[in-house]
């Protein structure tokens, strides 16, 4: 007597024999799209409100700090900043909230006001705290100076400040001060402003304790240098913690690592993406005027051997149009959100060209996947000029017009595309099994749906990732299955 077997009564028979001898290498969350929050108006960055996880905070470029609420796209005013100046790349372009702002309040701005002296614009850095009386506005009269810096040009003045997981201080990051080539008036002849470590900020990070006061009697200067900054004591300016850079307008910490992300902007040729350890002790010289990329500056005249020392980017990309080309990076974050399939991933874009990608660190024969068109199916979001984490480590894409953007993932196993890797997706494979190239239950993409999908399934829906909801045990996520293979199971013949 013949039996009606179906494909998934085949696959039942042989899950129970999988779940002790199948292994795999494992497969990493598919970025799957953009979800689009909102609009917060002429933007240049954000960051997560501590004390509230549907806020960020935009900075726009003309001063107003902006709440953009993460569920409704909701904006409203958080504080004004006086006196911005947006000439050439200049305006309110840095923000960083103090490690205990739920505390105490405070925050930090890095916007430019009209130059003096010969300058065309001056770097401030300023602290604001929220008001006691109305905690999700800041306050306009608690302004303060941090630093002030002077700018010879408009352009490359940097602006990425943010503070560091591991040791609580402030970081800044200055540009060479603009013009082209670091080789302009008001630059250090001979080596430029960036490889001038003595009496010159420009083309350097800057690490400062903001909870101190080394300089009481100088208005430009309220902060205090930490002692353990790599020149302290030694020839070079105290404040500099790495240097050698051209325009490294948005960096970014690795919130569980400390590790910095530096992304600079070349001159012609080659766009940077440079790494620096958690545990730098500094000093770093990334190599900007001799170097850009990997190679001595090809413009300019000022190109150079590698100084000794110097430091390399662990990934470069050249000029052009290309679909791993562009003109002017934007760095973006190392991940860590829910998809643990993805932790450690960079995530950065072009802000000319328009193209996002990511860097996987420990895929170095090819750490760079174009994922323009999975975030993007209908139409890019042009230029990229931040991104931003939430609380929860998603992250999300900012541009120059102010449009929010929540990147959007499918963990591993999640055959069903509904977010969450449980039971359904077992049912999900089983049902596809066989099938072949584009089945959602392709885990591993190798063109079948077969055992080794099942076992990303099985690993994921054991793993201690959020994205993986209760039952999260394996053992729940079985019984589930076993029942399944009873019902499954095909009459006797």
């Amino acid at each position: 007597m013949a039996t009606n077997k179906t494909r998934s009564d085949a696959v039942g028979w042989l899950v129970i024999p999988l779940f002790v001898v199948l292994a795999t290498t494992p497969a990493s969350a598919v970025v799957t799209g953009t979800t689009y929050v909102g609009n917060a108006g002429v933007s240049t960055t954000a960051v997560p409100d501590p004390t509230d996880p549907d806020r960020l905070l935009v900075a726009g470029r003309s001063g107003q700090i902006n709440a953009i609420s993460l569920s409704t796209g909701a904006v409203t005013p958080y504080l004004a900043i006086p006196r911005v100046n947006t000439s050439g790349e200049g305006g309110l372009i840095g923000l960083a909230l103090d490690p205990d702002y739920a505390t105490n309040g405070y925050g930090y701005a890095y916007y430019t006001s009209s130059g003096t002296g010969g300058s065309a614009l001056t770097s401030q850095i300023v602290r604001f705290a929220r008001d006691p009386a109305n905690p999700s506005q800041g306050l306009p009269e608690s302004l303060s100076s941090v630093l002030s810096v002077a700018q010879p040009q408009s352009n490359h003045n940097g602006g990425w400040i943010g503070f560091s997981p591991n040791d609580g201080h402030l970081y800044i990051s200055f540009g060479d001060g603009g013009g082209g080539d670091d080789n302009d008036t008001g630059h250090t002849a001979g080596t430029g402003n960036a490889l001038d470590i003595t009496n010159n900020l420009l083309g350097k990070i800057l690490r400062l304790d903001v909870d101190g006061d080394d300089f009481p009697t100088d208005p430009n200067r309220n902060y205090a240098i930490p002692a353990d900054n790599p020149f302290v004591g030694a020839t070079g300016d105290d404040e500099i913690w790495a240097y050698g850079l051209r325009n490294a307008f948005r960096n970014s910490f690795d919130r569980e690592t400390g590790d910095l992300w530096i992304a600079d902007v070349g001159q012609n040729t080659r766009e940077e993406i440079n790494f620096q350890p958690g545990n730098s002790p500094g000093g770093e010289n990334y190599g900007w005027r001799l170097r850009e990329g990997f190679i001595a500056t090809p413009s300019g005249g000022v190109g150079g051997a590698k100084p000794a020392g110097a430091i390399d980017p662990v990934y470069e990309y050249l000029h052009g149009s290309g679909e791993f080309r562009g003109n002017s990076v934007t760095g973006g974050f190392a991940y860590r959100g829910p998809d643990a399939s993805l932790a450690g991933d960079y995530f950065f874009a072009d802000y000319a060209s328009s193209r996002y990608w990511k860097y996987d660190p420990d895929n170095l024969a090819n750490p760079v996947t174009n994922i323009t068109g999975d975030l993007f199916s209908r139409g890019v979001a042009n230029n990229p000029v931040s991104f931003a984490e939430d609380l929860s480590g998603n992250l999300y894409v900012l541009t120059i017009g102010g449009d929010v953007y929540r990147i959007e993932t499918t963990p591993p196993g999640d055959y069903d595309g509904d977010g969450l890797v449980n039971a359904a997706d077992y049912s999900a494979w089983a049902d596809a099994y066989g099938e072949g190239a584009g089945s959602p239950a392709d885990g591993n993409a190798d063109g079948v749906v077969d055992a080794a999908d099942y076992t990303i399934w099985r690993d994921a829906a054991a793993s201690p990732s959020s994205a993986v909801p209760e039952p999260s045990s394996l053992g729940l996520l079985l019984a589930v299955v076993a029942s399944s293979i009873s019902l499954r199971r095909p009459p006797a013949a």
